[in-house]
């Protein structure tokens, strides 16, 4: 028994050794990599995540994998972090000092947490297999809810909703998904902690679809009662309803919903049930598709409500949250310097013909009746050798596929079969 655990000790030393060996940072990778560097200045950008931090002031996103910090009015945006990571989804601790975000800089999506100015970076989630994203603060900054990933068959999945101590640890469930195919996504929660909204996909047929239509319903709201323990649908009906966010006073939830062709920011009075637009004017939203980072991008109210700050069409908009006001969508104007590191493609020579070919299959191979000839076909032909050579011979020039060759008697002829279309 004694000699079982030290073999058993060793071979879990030596495979641990082997893991550090071979490990790497993916900020960091090793071997020989031909970099170019990729410098530009850009005032819109694709698929922007955005969050409003408590005070008011000041704003984060993320752009290509990097996230970045801006004034509430715009101008100029400072990286606060960059890297060969994909890094999105930014979001203020309650108390403004920290930002939550989702990094693969650990190998996989999971869960990390650095200071406002991008110092202190750490890997908080350290899930391999069942990755997270989408994570959202709780009011006491304590605690995160996530959006944790599943498979099966299928290569994307569906998801659940967890809660993490900003220590870390293994998370605590908070929703069941309903199947391994249709997602659940895009959680906030309440400024008194209690609800945990989110969005699933509700659409017809138990699985995932290609084919969908999103003026029925594909996405519906639901709401998670950690007190008592429930899940209720909140918003549904036509053209779905995804991304929520609730406001800070918890009287209105904001939500993204497809009206025929176009996605539109509306808000929802939780009181009266009522439901008005307040922007119609979004990118198209991803209900019909894999919403693994969600159906919509990230946004954000302002501390005092009456603002949303939200990204569309490149650009990143203030949207008055009254919906009887007049006033015109804003855009708030931003410049940011994009710093990147773009590897020369690896490309495989693979040439189209060789003079010489190295014939791994062989069919209806004899030999000539004094032992020093061979005959076979290959490659649709017959082929001769000495049997102490290494080169074949065709034996022919013809077109046509020959096939079971035959030594007369006396080893001077061949007789085969031939065949042509």
């Amino acid at each position: 028994m004694k000699s079982l655990c030290v073999i058993l000790m060793t071979t879990l030393a030596l495979q641990s050794l082997h893991a550090q060996e071979n490990s790497w940072e993916v900020n960091d990778p090793p071997g020989d990599w031909t970099w170019n560097e990729v410098n530009f200045s850009t005032s819109e950008g694709t698929w922007m995540n955005v969050d409003v931090s408590p005070d008011g002031q000041t704003i984060a996103f993320d752009l290509l994998g990097d996230i970045y910090t801006l004034p509430i009015d715009g101008g100029q945006a400072d990286a606060v972090r960059r890297g060969l990571a994909w890094e999105v989804q930014p979001r203020f601790s309650p108390d403004g000092s920290q930002l939550l975000f989702t990094s693969d800089a650990g190998g996989g999506d999971n869960v990390w947490v650095m200071n406002v100015d991008g110092s202190e970076a750490r890997q908080i989630t350290k899930e391999s297999f069942r990755l997270l994203n989408n994570a959202v603060w709780t009011p006491d900054g304590q605690y995160f809810v996530a959006r944790k990933h599943f498979t099966s068959q299928r290569s994307l999945g569906a998801g659940e909703m967890w809660m993490y101590h900003i220590s870390g640890g293994s998370g605590i469930q908070l929703t069941e998904r309903r199947n391994d195919q249709q997602d659940v996504n895009e959680p906030s929660v309440s400024m008194d902690g209690r609800y945990v909204y989110f969005s699933e996909d509700m659409y017809p047929g138990g699985y995932f679809q290609y084919n969908k239509d999103p003026n029925s319903q594909i996405y519906v709201i639901k709401r998670y009662d950690r007190q008592e323990d429930k899940v209720e649908t909140i918003l549904s009906g036509p053209g779905g309803a995804c991304r929520p966010q609730i406001s800070h006073d918890g009287k209105r939830l904001a939500f993204v919903r497809r009206v025929r062709t176009q996605s539109v920011l509306m808000v929802h009075e939780l009181e009266t049930g009522q439901t008005f637009t307040l922007h119609d004017n979004l990118s198209k939203d991803q209900q019909e598709a894999w919403a693994i980072f969600g159906a919509y991008t990230g946004y954000d109210w302002t501390p005092d409500d009456k603002y949303i700050v939200i990204w569309a069409n490149g650009k990143i908009m203030k949207v008055n949250t009254d919906p009887m006001a007049e006033e015109e969508a804003k855009e708030i104007p931003f410049t940011a310097e994009v710093e990147m590191q773009v590897a020369e493609t690896r490309r495989q020579a693979n040439p189209v013909h060789t003079d010489r070919v190295d014939v791994n299959v062989i069919r209806h191979l004899t030999t000539s009746p004094d032992g020093n000839t061979l005959a076979f076909s290959a490659v649709g032909h017959l082929w001769v050798m000495d049997k102490d050579d290494d080169r074949a011979t065709r034996l022919t020039d013809h077109s046509e596929f020959e096939f079971e060759p035959s030594f007369s008697p006396d080893g001077n002829q061949l007789a085969y079969v031939s065949w042509d279309d």
